[in-house]
């Protein structure tokens, strides 16, 4: 019983340790991108020991602090309302998914720097499939174009979001102002050819086509 017991204990002490490394790990990369192992496990109250017995590297740890952001930030984007009309569910997206990227930018530029695209890609999965099932719709009703493939559509998008985060870094936009510029220039990307772009505005398209 008693061996029984220190193994469970044990077992609680380390996922304790595990969580305060990841959660040390998103905070410290999230404000340096280039925060050290030791500055990680100092801010996790853990010593650099115990942080390797459960990280193999620094990737690993990368790793681990990026998947939670990607899945605390998947909670947010599914209390997104995408359903109605996609011009304005793609405002309501963008407007949720910005923030997200605005706030894990220093995080992503870690993970750029220790993980391959393809993993970074494969965090991305779900809020990837959700934006996809937005667009796909979108293209059945006539509200996005269809002459190119939905992943690129996709890509384009992200990549904006990710832009913007370099140009407020870079001094040329503010976190204020990036919600319109990429809605914007998203929505011109979007647009099937020939079509009017729908002006956009305060996450809103008066003269969007109906």
């Amino acid at each position: 019983m008693g061996s029984k017991n220190s193994t469970a204990t044990k077992r609680a002490d380390a996922l304790r340790s595990i969580e305060a490394i990841v959660q040390a790990a998103a905070e410290c990369l999230g404000q340096n991108p280039e925060a050290s192992l030791s500055e990680i496990a100092r801010a996790a109250g853990v010593g650099r020991v115990t942080l390797y017995a459960h990280f193999a590297s620094r990737a690993e740890v990368v790793d681990a602090a990026m998947s939670r952001a990607i899945d605390r930030g998947n909670e947010v984007l599914g209390a997104v309302d995408l359903t109605g009309d996609p011009l304005l569910a793609l405002a309501r997206y963008v407007e949720a998914g910005w923030h997200l990227v605005d706030q894990a930018r220093a995080l992503l530029v870690a993970a750029q720097r220790e993980l391959s695209a393809g993993r970074i890609r494969e965090l991305h999965a779900g809020p990837a499939a959700r934006v996809e099932a937005l667009v796909a719709r979108g293209r059945a009703e006539g509200a996005f174009r269809t002459d190119l493939p939905i992943a690129w559509m996709i890509n384009v998008l992200h990549a904006v979001m990710h832009s913007a985060a370099d140009e407020i870094r870079a001094g040329r936009l503010t976190s204020e102002r990036a919600a319109d510029h990429i809605t914007a220039t998203v929505l011109a990307a979007f647009t099937p050819p020939g079509q009017p772009v729908p002006e956009s505005g305060g996450g809103a398209w008066p003269n969007a086509p109906r």
